[in-house]
């Protein structure tokens, strides 16, 4: 579109269609992307895996030192060299936590970047996507795709990488310290891990599906709030305020039941595998005593089992709550990718030309087009602008005159048939030509948050405040602005909901004015003021048009009447053609459509 209006709005859509049908989970595919991600953040990653490395080491030499203080100091009664080597392990235990610290810190700042190039890339996406794709999915679903999972995909990220790397070192560097401390203890400390690993592996295979579901869940609850809040007034006006809590209710409980599947599913892990870890040191100890009393270990070599069962067995329930955790993250991912690999129905074609100007030749070749197949919207559209002619499209509501102004700005590609600008097929030009050298004011016109000046400059990014305020007197939107408390400065809240629709409409048009495009574009531009205004405006648009091709939709004498060609348009199809004096003659729909506005303004 024009670079004054954003790139998701658009005239007039097709019906509004549910979100699309949960895809099958791949999450092995999943993880691979999301280290792909990772990856790019090598530095980070591969200095974070070095102090993991170091902590780990430290932190396994720990245990040892404890057998052999007990075995050689203190059964010994040997005081300076326990507290020499006392004081050696609490410097090698400080150490260890400066670098898990140190890694934490490191792993944080590479799952931000990561996080933040994954987000630039889904909204990059939402930019390129076709008004199809925003017709059939609700607002907050994006949004939560946007936020909430690529959170939970953070949260994930800023755990995983160095915890899998530390509870792997830990898993095997202890293992390796208990079969040279004591092989018949490390057999009896590894008994225990085949349980724990068949337990983790049930509780999550059952408990990602749930996961999936609450994220689910959760989109459709933020599409279903944010519609309400958009909604609000018509809502009140309507007195459907309990039915919009019944409905609120329902999707909440729907929500609250698959989020508590998930975690109460998921909260096993933790008791069971205490469990299993007590029960774990419990044979150890047992199972050492017994080795004691026959001579076959020593004190040190119980006590260092003890500490080493622990570290053992921690990794395993860290890795387990870490699965645990990536079944959010990796449902939240898959939405994610979701919308990253949504093929765009409207894209540069190969060696597409970009053009600093177009002429404003404008042919429609036998067109037709559906929002939804085997729904035709428009059928064997035929009509041809010259270079600075003005284009009426009338008809009733629901006709298809918007679905033209979709087709020609590239909002959609057509089913049948081509559209020519200067003689090239609309899709030989790159996008950014289309968007640039075709102006549009909206019926809904939308405002961003910002300033009025800012709203304005919106069509022209480079504009100096002179040419702001010159669009604005064109437009008539300067005898209002003037007024205002901060004149050009005001805030505007998003959406413009400070501001009147008329005034709205009135920088709408200053933004198309500002931006001197060659193909004008006005859907009801002046439907939405006074008649005093409609005057002042036509003036500066009849400026505005002076050598353009322009299209208006409108239902105002004064615009349609001054077309050099008007199309009539009704179910699709142009039913009459020529400009005002000829079809007055002709006594058909246009004739009726006059006296109807004639009787409506006369009252």
């Amino acid at each position: 579109m024009s670079q004054n209006q954003p790139k998701q709005m658009n005239f007039g859509r097709g019906p509004r269609m549910g979100g699309p049908a949960e895809k099958a989970k791949n999450q092995k595919a999943t993880l691979t992307r999301v280290w792909h991600y990772v990856k790019q953040q090598k530095i980070g990653l591969y200095f974070s895996i070095i102090l993991v490395i170091a902590s780990t080491f430290l932190s396994l030499a720990g245990p040892y030192m404890i057998g052999h203080i007990i075995d050689d100091y203190i059964m010994k009664k040997d005081i300076d060299g326990t507290i020499r080597l006392g004081i050696l392990l609490a410097v090698i235990f400080t150490v260890a936590s400066i670098l898990t610290w140190l890694q934490t810190y490191v792993m944080i700042h590479v799952a931000m970047k990561t996080i933040r190039t994954l987000r630039l890339e889904l909204f990059q996406k939402l930019q390129t996507l076709t008004l199809r794709f925003f017709d059939q999915r609700a607002l907050g679903d994006l949004m939560s795709r946007v936020t909430n999972d690529i959170d939970n995909l953070n949260t994930a990220l800023a755990q995983s990488v160095t915890q899998i790397v530390s509870s792997i070192l830990t898993v095997v560097g202890v293992s390796i310290a208990m079969f040279t401390l004591s092989w018949p203890l490390a057999i009896v400390t590894l008994i225990i891990i085949p349980l724990i690993v068949f337990t983790t592996k049930q509780i999550i295979k059952r408990s990602s599906k749930n996961y999936a579901a609450r994220q689910r869940d959760l989109g459709k609850l933020n599409g279903y709030i944010e519609e309400m809040i958009t909604g609000a007034e018509v809502l009140t006006l309507f007195g459907k305020e309990q039915q919009s809590i019944d409905t609120f209710h329902q999707q909440n409980e729907n929500l609250r039941n698959s989020a508590q599947r998930a975690e109460i599913t998921s909260g096993l892990l933790g008791p069971i595998n205490n469990f299993m870890n007590n029960l774990g040191l419990a044979i150890v100890i047992g199972t050492g005593a017994l080795l004691a009393v026959k001579g076959l270990v020593t004190v040190g070599i119980i006590a260092a089992f003890v500490t080493y069962t622990r570290q053992f067995f921690r990794p395993l329930n860290q890795l387990s709550n870490l699965l645990n955790t990536f079944q959010s993250a990796i449902a939240g991912a898959e939405r994610v990718f979701e919308i990253i690999d949504e093929p765009s129905e409207v894209a540069d074609r190969p060696q597409a030309i970009e053009a600093p100007s177009l002429k404003g030749d404008v042919v429609f070749k036998q067109v037709s087009f559906s929002y939804e197949q085997g729904k035709p919207v428009l059928q064997n559209i035929n009509f041809q602008a010259k270079a600075g002619e003005t284009i009426a499209l009338v008809g009733p509501t629901g006709s298809g005159k918007t679905t033209i102004i979709n087709l020609l700005t590239r909002f959609y590609d057509v089913d049948q048939g081509e559209i020519l600008i200067d003689g090239h097929h609309i899709e030989q030009y790159k996008m950014s030509t289309i968007r640039q050298r075709v102006g549009v004011v909206l019926q809904d016109t939308y405002l961003f948050s910002g300033t009025i000046r800012e709203n304005i400059r919106f069509g022209k990014l480079d504009a100096t405040d002179e040419e702001v305020v010159e669009a604005a007197k064109i437009a008539n939107a300067h005898h209002f602005i003037k007024y205002l408390p901060a004149q050009y400065d005001t805030p505007v809240q998003a959406g413009g909901a400070n501001l009147s629709q008329g005034q709205r409409q009135l920088i709408a048009i200053a933004r198309a004015i500002l931006e001197n495009a060659d193909i004008l574009i006005l859907d009801e531009a002046t439907s939405s003021v006074d008649t005093q205004t409609e005057v002042d405006i036509q003036k500066g648009l009849q400026h505005l048009m002076q050598g353009r091709t322009s299209f208006v939709i409108a239902h105002r004498l004064k615009t349609i009447e001054n077309a050099d060609q008007i199309l009539v348009i009704q179910q699709g199809e142009i039913i009459e053609q020529g400009n005002h004096q000829e079809l007055m003659e002709q006594q058909g729909m246009y004739r009726q459509l006059q006296q109807k506005l004639l009787l409506e303004q006369a009252e």
